[in-house]
């Protein structure tokens, strides 16, 4: 049965939803005091409009990280597996911040749909080119990121690379998180979704490397 999705929201500063706001005041203690955050090139993160947002994935924590690093700018709607939507809770405050299921291994085209929806909504896709966390293993980049930006042209690519989240639960080891925003390098002429997917992983592992 198909679900039904929320609403697109042009994910402004202005607009943020009470929940996606609860998560990050929530999350802030653990991400600012005990992870030490620190960000770079916020100001790279457009205030509004179409916005691609593609990350690394080294651990669990990394879509709140990213969130709360970004959240004095925009919101961020994500993909995420769809299999955390099982659980009533947790689906209730994900759909509250507007976040986008999708299903692993398989073209997800209603995933796609939605997000290109909120993309044309003036929204903030946060994506993972590498589909899942890395585990400490080089894996190959998917084509979802590239598909978007092909999908909604306008739209704006910024990355977020990640690091120091896999040591958030190693205590007493204490994390020092950091959040680096940028542009990437402008596509060479006839780049493909795949080799938009490949470049941009590239370019993001340069900055945040892969972690176990």
């Amino acid at each position: 049965m198909k679900r039904e999705r929320p609403p697109a929201e042009a994910g402004t500063a202005g607009r943020i939803p009470p929940v996606y706001r609860a998560v990050m005041a929530a999350a802030g203690p653990i991400v600012r005091w005990w992870g030490r955050l620190e960000v770079e090139g916020l100001d790279n993160v457009p205030a509004s409009g179409a916005t691609i947002m593609p990350a690394n994935h080294d651990s669990a924590w990394d879509p709140v990280v990213i969130a709360h690093a970004a959240r004095r700018r925009r919101q961020i709607q994500a993909l995420a597996k769809a299999s955390l939507w099982k659980n009533p809770l947790l689906r209730r405050i994900l759909d509250g911040m507007g976040q986008i299921p999708v299903r692993r291994g398989q073209a997800d085209t209603d995933a796609l749909d939605a997000a290109v929806q909120r993309l044309a909504s003036g929204g903030c896709i946060g994506i993972f080119p590498e589909g899942t966390r890395s585990q400490g293993r080089q894996l190959r980049a998917r084509s979802g990121v590239g598909r978007l930006a092909q999908a909604v042209p306008e739209a704006r690519i910024v990355c977020a690379a990640v690091s120091g989240t896999v040591d958030i639960a190693r205590f007493p080891r204490r994390p020092r998180l950091k959040v680096t925003f940028f542009e990437p390098t402008p596509p060479p002429p006839g780049e493909s979704a795949l080799e938009l997917a490949t470049r941009l992983t590239a370019e993001l592992r340069t900055v945040a490397p892969i972690q176990s």
